[in-house]
């Protein structure tokens, strides 16, 4: 499923079967995630975004290694893995300690990873630069795995970031129970004492929410803050996880927090947040711009999904299908996250 154009829907096509040379590794792709970070790829216009058509799309991925090239190590071939996909320089000090999310030289590369850009999973067959960028999953289902890798890794980074925020008797939002946030409401339970509310505009979302192990669900309205509030004492909460990042849950955001709250901003909806003095935010916020996660992180996620404390709600679709996911997904139809499965 490859971008073959910018302004275009993407299209299935043939391509050549990778061949891996030096250190490259061959990766039989299993199962593949579909995110809305996908779509701001297709919807982008010539120019916005670094990246040359044309690509194959899928940064999500799971499968098992099908072929080494001759300089490489780690993985056997059959060995299920994982694609840690935020591609960096590999050069860095920062890639050289797997947290190529921050990439010291991100701004001068012509892709942010694996199908940002660069060939990605949508496909039967996927070509990884190096064996640092796969995990071991072992017998988990790759249609479990495939999402983890970025629906459950950036979960996993945001709510890390603030985890020393969320002690006994703490209290952690997360607005947006799509894709991600239903697996930040996981991992906040599974690592945290926190008490957690969910906020969405969908019933369906909050029932998802509900099943994740929020302890509270409500839907977004103009009392949003006041009932949120309310649930605390009046005291407010201590951190807050955006996973939509548009002006009125921004609003939302600062409006419930405590003083010396974490606000986490994921979303990439395209609100503004103003900083203005006296009394407009709440004081001591911290405010953090969590960016995928580091490969170390998507190795604890995997882990911590075998264990059965992540459950990723996944709707499967054949590749052959992958028009179809996409439709379903921009028109707010899939519940958890879609993953489409090569024949």
């Amino acid at each position: 499923m490859r971008v073959t154009a910018w302004g275009g829907e993407p299209a299935l096509c043939e391509v050549e079967r990778p061949i891996p040379r030096e250190a490259e590794v061959l990766v039989r792709v299993e199962a593949a995630g579909l995110c809305h970070s996908d779509l701001h790829v297709v919807d982008a216009a010539a120019g916005e975004l670094p990246y040359r058509p044309p690509f194959t799309l899928g940064h999500e991925v799971a499968g098992h290694v099908a072929a080494l090239g001759p300089d490489a190590d780690g993985p056997a071939v059959g060995e299920r893995v994982a694609l840690y996909g935020p591609w960096g320089c590999g050069g860095c000090s920062r890639c050289a300690a797997g947290r190529d999310n921050y990439c010291d030289r991100r701004g001068d590369l012509e892709w942010h990873g694996v199908g940002l850009g660069r060939d990605g999973g949508m496909a039967e067959y996927v070509l990884v630069p190096s064996a640092r960028q796969l995990v071991p999953i072992g017998d988990l289902s790759a249609a479990q795995a495939a999402p983890l890798c970025d629906a459950g890794l950036t979960s996993y980074h945001t709510v890390a970031g603030m985890r020393h925020a969320l002690g006994e008797g703490s209290t952690a939002v997360v607005i947006g129970v799509g894709g991600l946030g239903h697996l930040a409401v996981q991992i906040l339970r599974a690592t945290t004492p926190s008490r957690v509310f969910a906020v969405d505009v969908r019933e369906e979302a909050l029932a998802l929410a509900q099943q994740s192990g929020a302890h509270v669900g409500t839907l977004m309205r103009s009392d949003t803050a006041r009932v949120l509030s309310a649930r605390t004492g009046g005291v407010g909460v201590d951190a807050v996880l955006d996973f939509v990042g548009t002006t009125a849950t921004l609003e939302l955001a600062t409006g419930v927090l405590r003083s010396g709250g974490e606000l986490a901003v994921v979303g990439s909806g395209g609100g503004q947040l103003t900083v203005r003095k006296p009394g407009f935010l709440p004081p001591g916020l911290r405010l953090s711009l969590p960016f995928w996660g580091t490969r170390p992180e998507l190795a604890e996620v995997i882990a911590l999904a075998r264990t059965g404390a992540l459950h990723v709600e996944t709707e499967q679709f054949p590749l052959s299908a992958a028009s179809e996911a996409f439709g379903r997904l921009r028109r707010g139809q899939v519940r958890g996250r879609p993953v489409l499965v090569p024949a």
